[in-house]
């Protein structure tokens, strides 16, 4: 759940590079009870790029044990799915850059609109102080 139970985290977009080059992106991962399943944080994944290791910057061991797939609705986002006996793994992959889609925006909206109606939740209650804000339970 977003703002105001927790703050929202964006992850950084990345532009499609002029030249057509490649960005070379890497992850940690963190997997519970031995598994990760989500998405990657990019789009347009080369599928032939992804690595999985257990230490960062393609050191430790090399996993193999992983499987990659995607959405009907969005083929240029990439889900993940990790079985490993370690706590974090790293994934490396090339990306041309991202695609915007709707709910990246929709979920910009969200995180302002709730940001929005908590100030005018502490500024309706006057609690609001000089510029600071003080939070009476």
């Amino acid at each position: 759940m977003g703002y105001p139970e927790q703050i929202d985290v964006f992850k950084s977009k990345l532009n499609k590079k002029p030249s057509g080059g490649s960005y070379v992106v890497e992850e940690k991962l963190v997997l519970t009870d031995g598994v990760y399943s989500g998405f990657l944080t990019h789009d347009n994944i080369n599928n032939q790029s992804i690595r999985v290791y257990t230490g960062a910057h393609y050191s430790g061991i090399e996993l193999r044990n992983f499987s990659v797939s995607f959405p009907d609705e969005a083929p240029w986002r990439r889900i993940i799915k990790i079985f490993a006996d370690v706590p974090e793994v790293y994934v490396t992959y090339e990306t041309p850059g991202d695609t915007v889609e709707a709910d990246d925006i929709n979920t910009l909206q969200s995180a302002l609109t709730a940001t929005q109606g908590e100030m005018e939740r502490y500024k309706s209650a006057g609690l609001i102080d000089g510029g600071s804000f003080r939070r009476e339970v």
